[in-house]
């Protein structure tokens, strides 16, 4: 009887300290946003969940939060209102206005130990160009990507191209892309050689042709812009070309979300878009396809893009350690694999490249490479101070350009200037 009794104290109070522990649990919110095709929202509820399972001390409410522009909306309504979320992954490129709204916390403060400055220390440099300033850390890279090329090798090999040779220059480029073109009896053009996105994210994929010509957009400090640079109007001018002059590319504004279906509909031989399409297309491309870096002009290059993960104020001390140790966790090696194979954004530590899984995905789908190579000659995505406004200034002079609304240097004169109104105060 007084065994029965006992068993059941403990058994009681088992069941006592597991509900205060479930009602002590740390509680964070996380919002995410998805920008490319594919079950990349089911992989990081997926990683989350796991999280958790191990770590029974902490909740997490992991929010879909839609597209990137969605996403920083809803952060700054959520955090001007008094209810921000512990953690958001949002574009690099919003570091300064998350700064400059002084709704971020640096993550220095959480990294205390050897061990936690080795992980902080293990980002590859291009990426962490778009993550730290004034000598902090605001953003740990996670879902982070370049642009690349890819190419229908089947529409190669008609074309008489080598089809294991992607063009390595603008002027290769031009001359592939005149012999990919294809036209009907009556002269409409069926396929076109190449298509580089100009909506959606238009200053992004200029900004691969910017770096080619060797000039920066901006500085590091996101107080100065160069939208009238000569090699920057150069470089648009090269953009309005491949339609108007080479016939390369389809004339008029070229839609982001819809290239990777005109491109597995042989609408486009040859497509510019982020590697973190590269599972996407390796899914539902109807014929077999290359990978390779943005040609060169001046120059090898390219612009880091995609998203960080950034601390919110508003939340204890607590909460933020919390946030910061799932942070370290669903970044390490293991982890940062998962994610790469299942969407193709880049692994951005070296570490993860070193995974028995990193290292069979590549040995089998060697284009998952390219873009961490890349990063050699990668720079900074684009960022200033009021980043929304100002790269609104260059995707709208860039619109007037390639429709034939504004002569290429006037538009990003115009651009210049209105961007130089904004930034003056934070020089």
């Amino acid at each position: 009887m007084f065994k029965t009794s006992l068993l059941k104290a403990v058994a009681a109070a088992a069941l006592t300290m597991s509900t205060w522990a479930s009602a002590q649990a740390v509680e964070l919110q996380f919002y995410f946003p998805v920008a490319v095709g594919g079950g990349a929202a089911e992989v990081i509820q997926d990683l989350t969940n796991e999280y958790v399972a191990a770590n029974p001390g902490v909740k997490i409410d992991a929010v879909y939060a839609g597209s990137y522009q969605d996403t920083i909306t809803k952060v700054i309504t959520a955090s001007r209102g008094g209810n921000a979320p512990q953690l958001s992954v949002a574009l690099s490129a919003d570091m300064f206005t998350l700064i400059d709204e002084e709704l971020i916390v640096p993550f220095d403060d959480y990294i205390k130990t050897d061990a936690d400055k080795a992980w902080l220390n293990g980002f590859y440099p291009a990426f962490m160009e778009n993550s730290q300033t004034g000598g902090k850390t605001y953003g740990i890279p996670f879902q982070r990507s370049t642009p690349v090329m890819y190419w229908n090798k089947e529409a190669f090999k008609e074309a008489g191209l080598d089809p294991e040779v992607a063009p390595a220059t603008w002027e290769e480029m031009v001359s592939f892309g005149q012999k990919l073109t294809k036209k009907d009896a009556n002269g409409n053009v069926t396929q076109w050689g190449v298509r580089i996105p100009t909506s959606g994210f238009p200053y992004w994929l200029f900004q691969g042709l910017t770096t080619q010509n060797d000039v920066i957009l901006a500085n590091s400090d996101g107080n100065k812009t160069n939208f009238d640079d000569p090699k920057v109007i150069e470089a648009a001018q090269y953009l309005v070309d491949l339609s108007t002059k080479h016939g390369v590319m389809e004339p008029g504004i070229v839609e982001w979300g819809a290239t990777p279906k005109a491109f597995f509909e042989r609408q486009a031989a040859i497509m510019w878009t982020t590697t973190g399409n590269l599972t996407n297309v390796r899914k539902n491309a109807p014929f077999e396809f290359g990978v390779a870096m943005l040609p060169a002009n001046k120059r090898r290059g390219a612009p880091t893009g995609g998203g960080n993960f950034y601390l919110f104020k508003g939340s204890s001390d607590e909460q933020l350690a919390a946030a910061v140790d799932f942070v370290k966790w669903i970044s390490a090696p293991e982890q940062a694999a998962k994610w790469t194979i299942a969407t193709g954004y880049v692994a951005p530590r070296a570490d993860a490249w070193e995974t028995a899984a990193m290292q069979a995905y590549a040995a089998d789908f060697p284009a998952v490479t390219v873009a961490r190579d890349q990063l050699n000659h990668a720079v900074a995505e684009l960022a200033t101070y009021q980043n929304q406004r100002v790269t609104g200034f260059l995707n709208d002079a860039l619109a007037a350009a390639i429709t034939g609304q504004k002569e290429v240097a006037t538009a990003l004169k115009d651009a210049q200037t209105q961007a130089d109104a904004v930034l003056a105060d934070y020089r």
